[in-house]
């Protein structure tokens, strides 16, 4: 049996899509080639790409740049021997499932990967999985795979390095943070002793002395070396203003990175109701902070750099050496569940409250971006780095004084705003184009939406030409659209809008047929019609003619049409306006 998601492909190829344009991170498509031997290398290759990287299918017997039923070419390969040749190739050894199936009268095999703890190569060489090719893995970055998927925790080991070693300035630092813990438990260890304080951080090992994580955060290294390199331009392409390396510790580099962007960073202030007066920075400061400490929480320590934070009023650069850690791509950032390479530097990082929560660092970055207007943190991802870019500017005041307004909870979920965000732009949203920002799937960005339309948050409704349907379309409520004014890029027009546009009309002239409606309003013939039959339906026009379809079927006041000033109702014409001239 074909599984869902491969049946949908299939099923669009045979309406016409190209095999290659449905190629994903986790699906490619094969076709048998004159050398069976060759084709069973070339499909250990691809096995052992996706098991070195997430893991996924391979289809055998669809060509990859045919359409419709000729793209489907079967295989005559046998299950078993492909089994056993695909074993026979990988090492570390690879068994992979193979299934024929039936397809548009062809016999297809369907090979399926799961990702694995070990890295597999194939005579010798390993590659794996990015965006829709298979590329190769370095010695580098063999290792880092090899001890992300393996636990193996660097921030964990051993240093070397004794309590003697910490620096007075760092360590008084952090003491500081803890202070303003909000968690009595934190703020009592502000009192004790360093060597207390440093085990409640999970930064000494079982000898006494500091782990890689406390010696990085802590201690002035035996020979002091560069963790962050700030550089910043007024504009992006303008002369370097300010080029600093900072150095370790760690905990002191971070908080002079931010010093140095605050200080160069433009504010706005904006009211809002209540009296209350926001300073809005150009570059939210939750947002900066988090994709700095992100950059120095999860990067590779194995490997020699530093992150490079660019910096211009408008727009913030980080780099960080290493590529994600084992399952986490650009598509999935947002909400793959969280996960560290340095788990005992992101502890203590997050318990000296430096960063969020696990988990909710990336959330607040696209959350607190979306609440000023601007786009989403933008993530670029290969085997050597990881690049996040956010681009800020002055914030957009409407939506500012709007998300204000809302419950704390909404304000600061990534899904709401990024909703928010795109129906700032668009009149309508639906599930299927709201998934891929949301980084979920169709189901779960509809349940987003639904519980956006509830009373508790009213921001949403359907459509009323959609309200029934399975996949509804949504749009922002008319007093959402009232509050956000001049942030839309268009203004929704409602019901009474089109009542009062159409009723001016009908007190001007006498009456109204579908082709006045049509140009009145901007809409096309099917829009133009309901609307006409909304009205009548309500009694607030009537038909006056004997036409059926056509520019022929004019309209008049009907029993509920608008009072004038005068206390006077236009005059209905004649069911027949050629026996009226007669």
């Amino acid at each position: 049996m074909v599984r869902p998601e491969i049946d949908a492909v299939l099923r669009a190829i045979e309406t016409g899509a190209r095999p290659r344009d449905l190629e994903t991170e986790t699906l490619d498509f094969k076709t048998q080639g004159r050398s069976v031997p060759d084709t069973l290398k070339d499909l250990a290759e691809a096995v052992v790409c996706f098991a070195n990287s997430r893991g996924g299918s391979v289809v055998v017997g669809v060509a990859d740049d045919d359409v419709g039923e000729a793209a489907f070419r079967g295989t005559t390969l046998d299950p078993v021997r492909t089994q056993r040749r695909v074993f026979e190739l990988t090492d570390p050894r690879l068994t992979a499932a193979v299934d024929p199936v039936q397809w548009a009268g062809r016999r297809l095999l369907i090979l399926t990967v799961p990702a694995s703890p070990d890295v597999h190569a194939v005579g010798g060489r390993s590659t794996e999985r990015i965006g829709c090719s298979c590329e190769p893995m370095s010695t580098s970055r063999i290792a880092t795979v090899v001890a992300d998927r393996r636990g193996d925790d660097w921030s964990a080991h051993d240093s070397d390095l004794r309590l003697k070693d910490i620096d007075p300035v760092a360590i008084g630092v952090a003491r500081a943070m803890l202070e303003r813990s909000p968690d009595p438990q934190r703020r009592a260890y502000v009192r004790r002793s360093d060597e207390d304080l440093l085990r409640f951080l999970s930064l000494v090992s079982a000898r006494g002395r500091l782990v890689n994580a406390g010696a990085l955060l802590l201690s002035q290294l035996p020979t002091p070396a560069d963790q962050i390199a700030y550089v910043h331009r007024r504009t992006p392409a303008g002369a370097l203003v300010v080029n600093e390396h900072l150095t370790t510790p760690l905990l002191l580099a971070v908080h002079r990175c931010f010093d140095l962007i605050e200080a160069r960073s433009d504010r706005t202030s904006v009211n809002v109701p209540g009296g209350q007066q926001l300073q809005l920075a150009d570059l939210p400061p939750a947002a900066v902070r988090e994709a700095i400490v992100n950059a120095v929480m999860h990067r590779d320590y194995r490997r020699t750099g530093v992150v490079q934070v660019e910096h211009t009023s408008t727009r913030l650069i980080v780099t960080s050496p290493g590529p994600f850690v084992s399952g986490v791509t650009v598509h999935n950032v947002l909400t793959t569940s969280s996960r560290s390479r340095n788990a005992v530097l992101a502890g203590a990082i997050r318990t000296l409250g430096l960063a969020e929560t696990a988990g909710a660092g990336v959330d607040r970055m696209y959350a607190e971006m979306a609440r000023l207007g601007h786009q989403p943190p933008a993530f670029v991802a290969d085997a050597d780095q990881v690049q996040v870019t956010l681009l800020g500017g002055a914030p957009n005041t409407h939506l500012a004084r709007f998300v204000a307004t809302l419950p704390s909870d909404e304000s600061e979920d990534a899904d709401t705003m990024l909703t928010m965000l795109t129906l700032l732009t668009h009149r309508t949203v639906t599930a299927e184009v709201l998934a891929p920002l949301l980084q979920k799937p169709e189901p779960e960005a509809l349940s987003v939406l639904d519980r956006l339309t509830s009373e508790r948050i009213a921001l949403l409704e359907r459509t009323r030409e959609s309200a029934r349907r399975s996949r509804p379309v949504y749009r922002l409520r008319e007093h959402v659209v009232a509050a956000l004014g001049p942030a839309l890029s268009y203004r929704r027009r409602t019901t009474d809008e089109y009542d009062r546009k159409i009723v001016a009309m009908v007190r001007e002239v006498g009456e109204v047929n579908a082709r006045l409606v049509k140009l009145l309003l901007v809409l096309d013939t099917a829009p133009a019609s309901r609307v006409l039959g909304d009205l009548v339906t309500r009694g607030v026009l009537v038909k006056t003619s004997t036409a059926e379809r056509g520019p022929s079927v004019t309209y008049g006041a009907g029993p509920r049409f608008p009072k004038t000033a005068g206390g006077r109702r236009p005059l209905a014409k004649p069911a027949d306006s050629k026996e009226r001239r007669r």
